[in-house]
C-alpha cells in the first residue's frame, strides 16, 4: 500500500482541488492500493469540517485532527505514525506540488532506493522571500551533512516506510529526513518536479526561517556526531580550558618571579574560570550521557496530541 500524507493548516480553499488531483493519479495508477492521511494541525478556517466530509465520501480518505497548532514537524510526524502503507509520500496541502510526479518517484524507488526526493527546479515562488534563502539553506545543509540535494525543503518525497518508522522529529526537523535516512543507509536520489504557484491562502513562512534552519542544522550535526557519545563533546572542550587553565597558571607564577603581584594582572582570574570551565564541561559531558542513556531506555514520548481520527484504526500509530 502507498500512504500520501499531507499537513494542513488552514489551506480550506486547496483542498477539495488537491485531493481531486491525488484521487485521479491514484485511481488511474493505483488503485485500492493507496491511502491519503490529511493531518488537521489545528487549522481554525473550515479546513477541519471540509477534511471530515471527504473522510465521510471517500474510505481512502483518513483525517487527524490534532488539539491545537503544533507546526508541519509535529503534522509530517503524525501523518508518518498512521501511515500504513509500505511507501510513505509527504505532500503540501497547498496544492503548489503535482501528484502527477508521484508515478515517477515510486518508479525510482522500484529501481533500488529507498528514498526518492523532489526538486522544485523552476520554483514557482517570490525569488528573494524564497528562493535565494532557499538556495543558500540548500547548499549549507549538503556541505555540512555530507547529504548532497538541491531542495531539501521540499515536502514531496517518497520513502521506503522502514527508513523513517522509528524516527522522532522535533522542531522544523522534517526537512532533514533524507539525513535520518541516510544515517539509516538508505539509498536516496532527486529527481526535477514540478511546483505550481500557489493560487490559495499565503505562505507561512518568511526569511525568519533561514535562522531556525541554521540552528536546526546544528542540532543534526551534533546528534550526528555526538548523539551517542556526548561526552567526546564536552570532555574535549573540558580538556582545552584544563589546558588553558596550567597555561595561565604558569603564565602567573612566571610573571610573579619577574616582579610582578598577581592582583596586577588578570592571569590569575583567567586560570581560575578556566579551571572552573573545565570542570562544568566535564559536568555536563556526564549529565548528558545520563540523559542519553534514559532516552535510549525509555519509552519515546509523542510530539503531538491527538483529538479524535477519522476512518483510522486506533492501533495504528501504536504498532
Amino acid at each position: 500500500m502507498i500512504s500520501l500524507t499531507v499537513p494542513v493548516y488552514n489551506e480550506h480553499e486547496a483542498l477539495r482541488p488537491l485531493f481531486e488531483k491525488v484521487h485521479a493519479v491514484m485511481r488511474k495508477n493505483y488503485p485500492g492500493k493507496w491511502e491519503i492521511i490529511f493531518v488537521n494541525d489545528g487549522s481554525q478556517d473550515g479546513s477541519a469540517e471540509i477534511l471530515d466530509e471527504l473522510a465521510a465520501q471517500n474510505p481512502e480518505v483518513k483525517v487527524v485532527h490534532f488539539r491545537r497548532n503544533f507546526g508541519q514537524t509535529a503534522a509530517m510526524m503524525a501523518g508518518f505514525d498512521f501511515a500504513q502503507g509500505t511507501t510513505v509520500i509527504p505532500l503540501d496541502g497547498d496544492g503548489q506540488n503535482d501528484p502527477e510526479d508521484i508515478p515517477r518517484m515510486l518508479a525510482k524507488l522500484d529501481e533500488g532506493y529507498e528514498v526518492c526526493s523532489g526538486w522544485r527546479k523552476d520554483r514557482q515562488d517570490n525569488a528573494l522571500q524564497r528562493n535565494l534563502p532557499s538556495i543558500l539553506a540548500n547548499k549549507l545543509i549538503s556541505f555540512v551533512s555530507g547529504v548532497s540535494l538541491h531542495d531539501y525543503g521540499c515536502s514531496l518525497k517518497a520513502y521506503r516506510a522502514e527508513v523513517i518508522k522509528g524516527v522522532r522529529l522535533y522542531g522544523e526537523m522534517h526537512r532533514f529526513l533524507p539525513i535520518y535516512a541516510k544515517w539509516h543507509g538508505a539509498r536516496i536520489t532527486e529527481i526535477p518536479v514540478n511546483h505550481h504557484a500557489r493560487k490559495t491562502g499565503h505562505s507561512k513562512y518568511g526569511l525568519e526561517r533561514v535562522l531556525k534552519v541554521i540552528m536546526d542544522l546544528l542540532t543534526v550535526r551534533f546528534l550526528d556526531r555526538y548523539m551517542l557519545k556526548p561526552m567526546y563533546l564536552f570532555g574535549f572542550w573540558g580538556f582545552m580550558f584544563f589546558v588553558g587553565f596550567f597555561v595561565f597558571a604558569a603564565w602567573s607564577v612566571w610573571m610573579r618571579t619577574r616582579g610582578y603581584f598577581f592582583t596586577g594582572t588578570p592571569l590569575p582570574m583567567m586560570a581560575v574560570i578556566s579551571f572552573m570551565t573545565g570542570v562544568i564541561c566535564f559536568l555536563m559531558g556526564l549529565l548528558a550521557e545520563m540523559i542519553t542513556r534514559t532516552f535510549h531506555e525509555s519509552q519515546n514520548k509523542s510530539t503531538y496530541l491527538v483529538r479524535d481520527t477519522r476512518n483510522m484504526d486506533d492501533k495504528t500509530a501504536q504498532d
